[in-house]
């Protein structure tokens, strides 16, 4: 039945302290089944949550029917990751009515801060990647951009990491256990997405050659949806994400034949591909796995995309115009195949007018700089899975190539280079080329990054599409990594410039003047002061390491990865146990380095050396020779919760990949965001940050990346840093023979073989002697708490560019070319179409 012409929502909900504490109670009541004596904290929980989704739908319901009305130019986020983090407290905030939340809660007994830490992160993203979708919907809400996100609905996510003998062991991530009253099923969206099977090819009655993609197996996609609430205005977005359902929940006849497993056996295979992120692909049904799961998703975005269109336009030359599709990388790059397809096959368009459209619509954001972690696909199984994308594959290789020969006659070795399939050693397909001729626009995520692209990883291609190639720097959101992470210094900032940064960042630049005022730098150091001593409780609690606040907290929480160079940060803190047990304590700075990260469970690697951070740890904890000068802290399952925890407490932001290697970054612009400094590479965002906080406020080390480019022409010999640096040789010496693994004295004797006889792929050793010095120089520095803090205060001054809002602001205007629609307020009248 539809909504009657000129209905009318009625404003009914209040935000007053009353109010909310009288809708407590009833969802209490009438939602969860519980009266207040004997309601459990996570029935309060539960009813706080339903309580603030109340609010949230209002808006929600008004944003759907504004973009139905103005039919408005939308953006479509795709993206594997999300990485959402909770959503209670960044809802209340946004929505301004945190603090009747606390006061209704209180004064039913209960306390807002012990509710919010019984919500179980979204265990929808892994690292940055996801984190910066998160961050990117935030800001099209608060920008009332018409903008929706796309994902998986992960039913176990990647993994919970725990630490067991040092080592990290998976466990399966069941943040679902006790449901989400964040999300909305939706059964009547609801779309088949096919695998397997073979293409049929015919001439139809016109002559007109028709494709048909037959056979196989078919899987349902259904949609859940998560409101997305802007800051401080009425606009609500929304994140869809697709779970998978079996065409036949349960074989009726298998049952009553008493194969009571085999009855079930369709439906869980099914539904495999919506319960884990990144399964591992070291196997060939891993890598199958996780085809299958990025073209479930893209294909059933795109037939939602298109099946929203065609509600409203029957002119199909109007959807460039009213759809812009971004890809987050290049695990949803089958999109540009997918929507070819359908165009194609279902909806009967010709080649070069689909071709024209498809070209108009997609953009493609890369996320990397290494060549072997851009995806790709062995053509076999490619051809298997996805007979009619493979085909039409060949077709856009095919034209693209003839245009390329046509503007590069005889370069035969360019062709090679830039087509979409890789002939060498075994056929593959290209997905990140296949989303570079695929859109419009391709851009990097921090100007060296971009620059690199041209030069380097897509230099080729550059050559060939010089205007497609642009750079957007990466942000966050303020309402998370400051407003809500750090209240503390936020109320401390608003105290001084007033509140407006948290809409606007760039009026932090206020705060330089005050960095000056010793009354200022004391109640910032007092913040920072009590940030540390709750995190240093909450170690203490949860890992029962007891660290010192008053010592200088060293971070480095971010993926596991050998580029990221946690390495390197281990043989800092040898180095410094060994000075400590060598009685070179005078005018040390006392330290607890923290660690945090996953690693992927097939990264043999990545998981030696978080073992390793853990035996180093061992050790140096319980020296009693070292006492409180240096405490080593590897946190496990880092997540958005624990690091809204341990950012408003760091100090020293480790950033140190190899330069050239990491494309931004973010955790340095939030650490730095919450009165951080830096020590890192020329790489990445480090850069720009270097720009705007000025030499003197940031610890800048180690090779460009020209000289490393130099250093790997001329051949890179890694002994010569070994038996030329005495302090590196006997950190090194520590690790390879056993000191830290007495029990196992050669564990760690492939991390030794992998910088010294595997030739160091990134060049620790080459900038070893340079961190050192760095790392003196922080500790010289920190012992002056009032310059510390003065520089601390520039760095949080002039992070107003590293705001996603003005990434976001940056992609509406240079690539997605999508305006703002004024939102609906409460008390307006609003057709529901």
């Amino acid at each position: 039945m539809s909504t009657p012409k000129n209905y009318t929502y009625k404003h009914f909900l209040r935000s007053d302290q009353h109010s909310i504490e009288h809708s407590l109670t009833n969802h209490l009541m009438y939602t969860i089944g519980k009266s207040v004596k004997v309601a459990t904290g996570r029935d309060w929980y539960d009813a706080a949550a339903h309580a603030v989704r109340d609010h949230l739908i209002e808006r929600w319901s008004r944003t759907v029917d504004n973009h139905y009305e103005q039919d408005p130019k939308r953006v479509y986020y795709l993206s594997m990751e999300f990485l959402i983090g909770r959503t209670l407290s960044n809802a209340a905030l946004n929505l301004g009515i945190a603090p009747s939340l606390r006061e209704g809660l209180g004064a039913l007994g209960q306390r807002l801060e012990q509710i919010e830490e019984l919500e179980t992160d979204a265990a929808l993203g892994n690292g940055g990647l996801g984190r910066l979708a998160a961050c990117f919907l935030d800001s099209m809400a608060t920008l009332d951009l018409p903008g929706q996100g796309y994902g998986i609905r992960y039913e176990y996510g990647m993994f919970n990491q725990r630490i067991e003998n040092g080592q990290q062991v998976e466990h399966p991530d069941n943040w679902l256990r006790y449901g989400n009253p964040w999300e909305f099923q939706r059964p009547e969206r609801l779309y088949p997405v096919n695998f397997y099977g073979h293409v049929v090819t015919f001439a139809d009655m016109h002559g007109t050659i028709e494709h048909h993609w037959i056979g196989g197996e078919t899987v349902m996609a259904m949609a859940y949806d998560m409101p997305i609430p802007g800051y401080n205005t009425e606009s609500v977005n929304n994140l869809r994400l697709w779970a998978a359902k079996a065409t036949r929940e349960f074989n009726l006849d298998s049952f009553n034949a008493g194969d009571y497993i085999g009855a079930v056996v369709e439906k869980d295979i099914t539904e495999n591909l919506s319960k884990v992120l990144y399964p591992d692909d070291s196997s060939s049904n891993g890598r199958e796995l996780r085809l299958k799961q990025e073209y479930f998703f893209v294909s059933a975005s795109v037939q939602d995309i298109l099946r929203r269109f065609l509600s409203n336009h029957d002119e199909w030359n109007l959807l460039p115009e009213k759809i812009a599709i971004q890809l987050n990388d290049t695990h949803p790059a089958i999109a540009v195949a997918e929507l070819m397809h359908q165009l194609l096959d279902t909806h009967h368009l010709k080649w070069d007018y689909a071709w024209s459209l498809v070209t108009s619509t997609f953009a493609y954001t890369n996320h990397t700089l290494m060549p072997e972690a851009l995806e790709t696909w062995p053509v076999e199984i490619f051809g298997r899975v996805l007979p009619r994308h493979l085909e039409i594959i060949y077709e856009i290789n095919s034209r693209f190539l003839g245009q390329v020969n046509h503007s590069f006659p005889g370069d035969t070795d360019l062709l090679k280079r830039v087509s979409i399939i890789d002939e060498m050693g075994g056929r593959r397909v290209r997905m990140a080329h296949l989303a570079v001729v695929g859109s419009h626009t391709v851009n990097g995520v921090a100007a060296i990054h971009s620059e690199l692209l041209k030069t380097a990883l897509f230099a080729d291609f550059h050559r060939i599409f010089p205007a497609k190639f642009i750079n957007v720097t990466n942000g966050i959101t303020p309402r998370r990594w400051l407003h809500q992470a750090n209240p503390r210094l936020s109320e401390l900032i608003a105290s001084r410039i007033g509140s407006g940064f948290v809409r606007d960042l760039a009026q932090l630049g206020k705060l330089v003047e005050h960095a000056e005022d010793p009354k200022f730098r004391a109640q910032f150091r007092a913040v920072k002061h009590a940030n540390k001593l709750y995190l240093a409780e909450y170690i203490g609690q949860h890992i029962g390491v007891r660290v010192d606040a008053d010592s200088l907290f060293d971070v480095q929480v971010k993926r596991i990865h050998e580029y990221k160079r946690q390495l390197l940060n281990v043989l800092h803190v040898i180095t410094l146990y060994n000075r400590i047990r060598c009685g070179q304590t005078h005018g040390i700075t006392p330290r607890t380095v923290i660690f945090g990260g996953k690693a992927a469970p097939a990264y043999w690697m990545a998981k030696l050396i978080i073992r390793l951070i853990n035996d180093v740890a061992a050790i140096v904890n319980h020296d009693p020779a070292v006492g409180d000068l240096l405490k080593v802290v590897f946190y496990p399952n880092y997540n958005v919760s624990m690091a809204e925890k341990i950012f408003p407490a760091s100090e020293l932001s480790e950033q140190i990949s190899t330069a050239g290697t990491e494309a931004s970054g973010t955790g340095n612009m939030k650490m730095a965001l919450n009165g951080a400094l830096t020590i890192g590479t020329l790489d990445g965002a480090n850069i720009e940050i270097r720009e705007e906080v000025g030499d003197d406020n940031i610890f800048i080390f180690g090779l460009t990346t020209p000289q490393v480019a130099e250093l790997r022409a001329r051949g890179y010999n890694p002994w010569e840093y070994y038996h030329g640096n005495a302090e590196l040789r006997q950190a090194l010496d520590l690790i390879g023979n056993g000191f830290f693994s007495v029990d196992e004295p050669g564990r760690y004797r492939p991390i030794f073989e992998s910088l010294l006889h595997n030739g160091d792929n990134f060049l620790l050793l080459a900038d070893y002697a340079s961190y050192i010095a760095a790392q003196d120089r922080v500790s010289a520095l920190y012992q002056d708490h009032e310059e510390w803090a003065r520089r601390a205060i520039l760095n949080v001054a002039h992070m107003g560019r590293f705001s996603s809002d003005r990434t976001i602001q940056e992609y509406a205007k240079k690539v997605w070319d999508v305006k703002p629609v004024t939102p609906v307020k409460s008390n307006r009248r609003q057709e529901n179409s």
